[in-house]
Protein backbone atom coordinates (compact mmCIF):
# COMPACT_ATOMS: atom_id res chain seq x y z
CA UNK A 1 0.00 0.00 0.00
CA UNK A 2 2.65 2.31 0.98
CA UNK A 3 4.44 1.92 -2.10
CA UNK A 4 1.17 2.38 -4.57
CA UNK A 5 1.04 5.79 -2.18
CA UNK A 6 4.41 6.80 -3.27
CA UNK A 7 4.08 6.55 -6.36
CA UNK A 8 0.55 8.27 -7.03
CA UNK A 9 2.19 11.87 -5.49
CA UNK A 10 5.12 11.16 -8.15
CA UNK A 11 3.20 10.38 -11.09
CA UNK A 12 1.36 13.50 -10.22
CA UNK A 13 4.59 15.83 -10.05
CA UNK A 14 5.59 14.83 -12.90
CA UNK A 15 2.68 15.58 -15.31
CA UNK A 16 2.50 18.72 -13.47
CA UNK A 17 5.53 19.34 -14.20
CA UNK A 18 5.44 17.85 -17.86
CA UNK A 19 2.24 20.14 -18.42
CA UNK A 20 4.43 23.52 -17.11
CA UNK A 21 7.72 22.28 -18.70
CA UNK A 22 8.50 23.51 -22.35
CA UNK A 23 7.21 20.30 -23.91
CA UNK A 24 3.95 20.52 -22.37
CA UNK A 25 3.50 24.64 -23.10
CA UNK A 26 4.41 23.73 -26.88
CA UNK A 27 1.47 20.75 -27.03
CA UNK A 28 -0.42 23.13 -25.21
CA UNK A 29 -0.37 26.06 -27.42
CA UNK A 30 -0.33 23.90 -30.50
CA UNK A 31 -3.46 22.47 -29.04
CA UNK A 32 -5.26 25.78 -28.75
CA UNK A 33 -4.10 26.98 -32.17
CA UNK A 34 -5.32 24.30 -34.34
CA UNK A 35 -8.47 24.07 -32.14
CA UNK A 36 -8.86 27.51 -33.10
CA UNK A 37 -8.31 27.05 -36.58
CA UNK A 38 -10.90 24.46 -36.53
CA UNK A 39 -13.44 26.40 -35.28
CA UNK A 40 -12.89 29.18 -37.65
CA UNK A 41 -13.10 26.61 -40.71
CA UNK A 42 -16.08 24.82 -39.29
CA UNK A 43 -17.99 27.80 -38.62
CA UNK A 44 -17.30 29.32 -42.28
CA UNK A 45 -18.21 26.43 -43.44
CA UNK A 46 -21.24 25.91 -41.27
CA UNK A 47 -22.34 29.85 -42.29
CA UNK A 48 -21.72 29.38 -45.91
CA UNK A 49 -24.07 26.12 -46.26
CA UNK A 50 -26.88 27.77 -44.15
CA UNK A 51 -26.92 30.72 -46.72
CA UNK A 52 -26.29 28.80 -49.87
CA UNK A 53 -29.58 26.41 -48.62
CA UNK A 54 -31.36 30.24 -47.82
CA UNK A 55 -31.64 31.83 -50.49
CA UNK A 56 -34.57 31.64 -53.90
CA UNK A 57 -32.66 29.47 -56.49
CA UNK A 58 -32.23 27.12 -53.93
CA UNK A 59 -35.79 26.46 -52.44
CA UNK A 60 -37.59 26.07 -56.01
CA UNK A 61 -34.95 23.80 -57.04
CA UNK A 62 -36.60 20.87 -56.28
CA UNK A 63 -39.87 20.65 -58.47
CA UNK A 64 -42.32 20.20 -55.63
CA UNK A 65 -41.56 23.87 -54.76
CA UNK A 66 -40.62 25.19 -57.95
CA UNK A 67 -43.34 23.84 -60.08
CA UNK A 68 -46.49 24.63 -57.60
CA UNK A 69 -46.12 27.30 -54.81
CA UNK A 70 -43.78 29.48 -56.60
CA UNK A 71 -45.79 29.63 -60.13
CA UNK A 72 -48.06 31.14 -57.79
CA UNK A 73 -45.88 33.26 -55.92
CA UNK A 74 -44.55 34.78 -59.35
CA UNK A 75 -46.41 37.95 -60.35
CA UNK A 76 -47.69 38.51 -56.87
CA UNK A 77 -47.15 41.43 -54.46
CA UNK A 78 -44.40 40.31 -52.81
CA UNK A 79 -42.74 39.20 -56.02
CA UNK A 80 -42.95 42.69 -58.21
CA UNK A 81 -44.45 46.01 -57.08
CA UNK A 82 -44.04 49.21 -57.89
CA UNK A 83 -40.98 49.98 -55.20
CA UNK A 84 -39.06 46.87 -56.53
CA UNK A 85 -38.34 45.60 -52.94
CA UNK A 86 -38.93 41.82 -53.46
CA UNK A 87 -39.52 39.20 -50.47
CA UNK A 88 -38.02 35.75 -51.43
CA UNK A 89 -39.46 32.30 -50.08
CA UNK A 90 -36.46 32.37 -47.14
CA UNK A 91 -37.77 35.84 -46.37
CA UNK A 92 -41.09 34.70 -45.54
CA UNK A 93 -40.33 31.07 -44.62
CA UNK A 94 -36.85 31.39 -43.07
CA UNK A 95 -36.01 33.38 -39.53
CA UNK A 96 -33.67 36.17 -39.41
CA UNK A 97 -32.52 35.99 -36.29
CA UNK A 98 -29.79 32.87 -35.54
CA UNK A 99 -31.17 30.81 -33.37
CA UNK A 100 -34.36 30.44 -34.67
CA UNK A 101 -33.16 30.17 -38.45
CA UNK A 102 -31.15 27.31 -36.87
CA UNK A 103 -34.12 25.06 -35.68
CA UNK A 104 -36.00 25.99 -38.64
CA UNK A 105 -33.46 24.22 -40.71
CA UNK A 106 -33.01 21.52 -38.87
CA UNK A 107 -37.32 21.32 -39.23
CA UNK A 108 -36.59 21.33 -42.68
CA UNK A 109 -34.80 18.03 -43.14
CA UNK A 110 -37.71 16.31 -42.89
CA UNK A 111 -38.71 17.97 -45.97
CA UNK A 112 -35.66 15.79 -47.65
CA UNK A 113 -37.07 12.89 -46.44
CA UNK A 114 -40.60 13.57 -48.04
CA UNK A 115 -38.82 14.13 -51.47
CA UNK A 116 -36.83 10.67 -51.11
CA UNK A 117 -40.90 9.22 -50.51
CA UNK A 118 -42.20 11.39 -53.16
CA UNK A 119 -45.27 11.90 -50.56
CA UNK A 120 -45.78 15.35 -53.01
CA UNK A 121 -43.98 14.99 -56.05
CA UNK A 122 -47.11 14.57 -58.33
CA UNK A 123 -49.60 17.35 -58.89
CA UNK A 124 -52.09 15.69 -57.54
CA UNK A 125 -50.18 14.72 -54.27
CA UNK A 126 -49.62 18.22 -53.79
CA UNK A 127 -53.59 19.35 -54.48
CA UNK A 128 -54.29 16.39 -51.69
CA UNK A 129 -52.06 17.70 -49.25
CA UNK A 130 -52.07 21.46 -49.80
CA UNK A 131 -54.68 22.03 -47.00
CA UNK A 132 -52.32 20.56 -44.34
CA UNK A 133 -49.46 22.01 -45.69
CA UNK A 134 -51.20 25.61 -45.13
CA UNK A 135 -52.65 24.99 -41.85
CA UNK A 136 -48.97 24.00 -41.27
CA UNK A 137 -47.86 27.20 -42.12
CA UNK A 138 -50.40 28.99 -40.96
CA UNK A 139 -50.00 27.69 -37.26
CA UNK A 140 -46.23 28.13 -37.43
CA UNK A 141 -46.79 32.00 -37.90
CA UNK A 142 -49.22 32.75 -35.51
CA UNK A 143 -47.45 31.05 -32.98
CA UNK A 144 -44.52 33.32 -33.84
CA UNK A 145 -46.55 36.56 -34.01
CA UNK A 146 -46.35 36.60 -37.82
CA UNK A 147 -42.61 37.54 -37.02
CA UNK A 148 -41.33 37.03 -40.63
CA UNK A 149 -43.44 39.45 -41.67
CA UNK A 150 -42.67 41.95 -38.99
CA UNK A 151 -39.35 42.05 -40.19
CA UNK A 152 -41.01 44.23 -43.11
CA UNK A 153 -44.36 45.16 -41.94
CA UNK A 154 -44.70 47.29 -38.48
CA UNK A 155 -48.14 48.46 -37.19
CA UNK A 156 -45.84 51.33 -35.40
CA UNK A 157 -44.36 52.63 -39.01
CA UNK A 158 -47.99 52.72 -40.80
CA UNK A 159 -49.31 55.38 -41.52
CA UNK A 160 -53.05 54.36 -41.37
CA UNK A 161 -54.04 58.00 -42.88
CA UNK A 162 -52.30 56.85 -46.40
CA UNK A 163 -54.52 53.55 -46.42
CA UNK A 164 -57.58 52.84 -48.05
CA UNK A 165 -60.78 52.99 -46.13
CA UNK A 166 -61.07 49.30 -45.54
CA UNK A 167 -57.43 48.59 -44.65
CA UNK A 168 -57.27 51.35 -42.33
CA UNK A 169 -60.26 49.73 -39.91
CA UNK A 170 -58.83 46.59 -40.63
CA UNK A 171 -55.23 47.73 -39.29
CA UNK A 172 -56.65 49.69 -36.35
CA UNK A 173 -58.82 46.72 -35.46
CA UNK A 174 -55.92 44.12 -35.14
CA UNK A 175 -54.30 46.12 -33.44
CA UNK A 176 -57.12 46.98 -30.74
CA UNK A 177 -57.54 42.58 -30.84
CA UNK A 178 -54.09 41.65 -30.55
CA UNK A 179 -54.24 40.19 -34.22
CA UNK A 180 -51.61 39.10 -35.56
CA UNK A 181 -50.90 39.53 -39.42
CA UNK A 182 -51.89 35.83 -40.60
CA UNK A 183 -54.72 35.98 -38.96
CA UNK A 184 -56.33 38.06 -42.12
CA UNK A 185 -53.74 37.45 -44.83
CA UNK A 186 -53.68 34.08 -45.74
CA UNK A 187 -53.56 33.50 -49.60
CA UNK A 188 -51.39 36.59 -50.56
CA UNK A 189 -48.29 34.65 -52.38
CA UNK A 190 -49.95 31.56 -52.46
CA UNK A 191 -53.40 30.14 -53.61
CA UNK A 192 -55.24 29.23 -50.69
CA UNK A 193 -56.12 25.64 -50.52
CA UNK A 194 -60.00 24.20 -51.67
CA UNK A 195 -61.60 23.99 -48.26
CA UNK A 196 -59.61 26.90 -47.33
CA UNK A 197 -63.04 28.94 -46.46
CA UNK A 198 -64.51 27.25 -44.97
CA UNK A 199 -62.00 26.40 -42.21
CA UNK A 200 -60.96 30.05 -42.24
CA UNK A 201 -64.42 31.84 -41.85
CA UNK A 202 -62.16 35.28 -41.26
CA UNK A 203 -60.68 35.15 -44.60
CA UNK A 204 -61.49 37.66 -46.52
CA UNK A 205 -62.27 37.40 -50.14
CA UNK A 206 -61.05 40.26 -51.88
CA UNK A 207 -57.61 39.68 -50.81
CA UNK A 208 -57.51 36.04 -51.68
CA UNK A 209 -59.20 36.52 -55.05
CA UNK A 210 -58.07 39.97 -57.03
CA UNK A 211 -59.87 39.24 -59.86
CA UNK A 212 -63.53 40.40 -60.03
CA UNK A 213 -64.81 37.45 -61.37
CA UNK A 214 -62.65 34.81 -59.63
CA UNK A 215 -64.81 32.30 -56.99
CA UNK A 216 -63.48 30.99 -53.81
CA UNK A 217 -62.87 27.21 -53.93
CA UNK A 218 -64.29 24.89 -51.03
Amino acid sequence: MSNDQDRKPTFIKRLWGWFWGPAGAISLGVLLVGGFIAGIVFWGGFHTAMEMTNNEEFCISCHEMGDNVYVEYAGTVHDQNASGVRATCPDCHVPHEWQHKVVRKIQATRELWHTALGTIDTPEKFESKRLELAQNVWRAMKETDSRECRNCHDFDAMDVTLQSKRARENHLRATDEGLTCIDCHKGIAHELPKGAYGINPELVYRHANPKPDAKPEG
